[in-house]
């Protein structure tokens, strides 16, 4: 007979990383509606789930408020982890995409119990089939990262594929900007994608997914970016923010043409006054991933996607869009806490992910 707990990695009490801890939880409820129950192969980490883990997640108000029940109510954890990938093993009354076997890759729902665990609860409208062309590993950094970028392009920014414009996409280097490129670059076919790194090794990553010129982000953003004559007929129309909104909002509003516009996917405090906003008439919006869920698909399309997600197996099938996953761990509680450090430490390239048959000590999820 199946055991009706699971372990799991999450917190008891949000804070710092030494606050993650295995525990043994029971097992998700049996899936209803579109829900289905999953038995995780790999998760990835993301920068949201370090601010989830320490209690300072700030991108809905009243996130917290929302999620109290998962600390105050037994099993009194909340296992943190948004991206995933695994196989279905039960669905709901109303799943109509998948059946029991398939394999799939998946978002969690942010106001739920997360991904760091053997299994979990999915909507089917967050999920989608996994490509055969990559393992479960690379499937679970896709996710959050393909998603938010293509929604933040596509439906944010509204970018027409084959546009005759140029796109800037802060810190190109990291998981959210590398496919910010390949999909502005290969997917949107846009002729120009101007991305800002550091470091060599960033800047040469970035050019592999996408980037046509690389700057870095370290010196004046302005005078680089005039330096290098785009072309008269390749307007600077669009712009992407995947790092201190504050930071680049100014910069960002002197380099782009009028009527240009601006997403970003990071929470800030910031004052437009004084910039060049209002005198170009620049459009600035946000992205959030989960918005659609969270405000319960109030003026918003449910399936889209799911529907991007079995686009990207296409994508991943013919080699448009890679895989942007540079470092892989063993799914413990101590592969989990090394790549937090990892993230917060701020040098990361691409994206990290966790798998459950990967080498190492320890059993999953302990």
């Amino acid at each position: 007979m199946a055991s009706s707990t699971m372990h799991a990695v999450g917190v008891t009490e949000y804070g710092a990383i030494e606050n993650l801890h295995s525990k043994e939880v029971p097992r998700p409820s049996k899936p209803t509606g579109r829900q289905m129950l999953v038995q995780v192969k790999a998760i990835s980490v993301n920068p949201i789930d370090m601010k989830v883990r320490n209690g300072t997640y700030d991108d809905p108000p009243d996130y917290y408020d929302r999620v109290k029940s998962l600390t105050q109510k037994s099993p009194n954890f909340h296992i943190i982890g948004y991206d995933g990938a695994g196989i279905v093993l039960e669905t709901g009354s109303d799943v109509k995409y998948f059946k029991p076997g398939d394999e799939i890759l998946y978002l969690a729902n942010p106001v739920f119990q997360g991904t760091y665990a053997e299994q979990v609860l999915v909507d089917e409208r967050h999920a989608g089939h996994k490509s055969k062309s990559v393992d479960f590993v690379q499937a679970a950094a896709m996710p959050l990262t393909y998603a938010t970028a293509y929604e933040s392009l596509v439906d944010r920014l509204e970018i027409k594929e084959n546009e005759k414009a140029a796109i800037l996409i802060i810190n190109g280097g990291g998981g959210m900007g590398s496919i910010a490129s390949q999909i502005a670059r290969h997917i949107l076919k846009l002729p120009i994608i101007i991305t800002t790194a550091s470091r060599p090794e960033t800047a040469e990553f970035s050019r592999k997914m996408g980037a046509t010129h690389v700057v870095n982000h370290r010196k004046d953003i302005v005078k680089q970016i005039r330096d290098l004559n785009l072309p008269a007929d390749v307007p600077l129309k669009y712009a992407y923010i995947t790092s201190r909104t504050e930071q680049y909002l100014f910069p960002i509003a002197e380099v782009l043409t009028p009527f240009g516009k601006i997403c970003s996917i990071v929470q800030a405090r910031f004052d437009m006054y004084g910039s060049q906003m209002m005198s170009k008439s620049l459009t600035f919006s946000w992205c959030w991933l989960a918005t659609g869920a969270y405000h319960y698909y109030v003026n918003d399309k449910e399936e889209k996607h799911h529907e991007w997600y079995e686009k990207l197996g296409q994508y991943l099938e013919d080699g448009t869009i890679k895989c942007h996953l540079m470092q892989r761990f063993r799914a413990t509680a101590e592969g989990i806490k090394e790549v937090h450090r990892r993230v917060e430490e701020g040098k990361a390239i691409g994206k990290m992910a966790l798998g459950i048959d990967e080498p190492g000590e320890g059993e999953a999820f302990c």
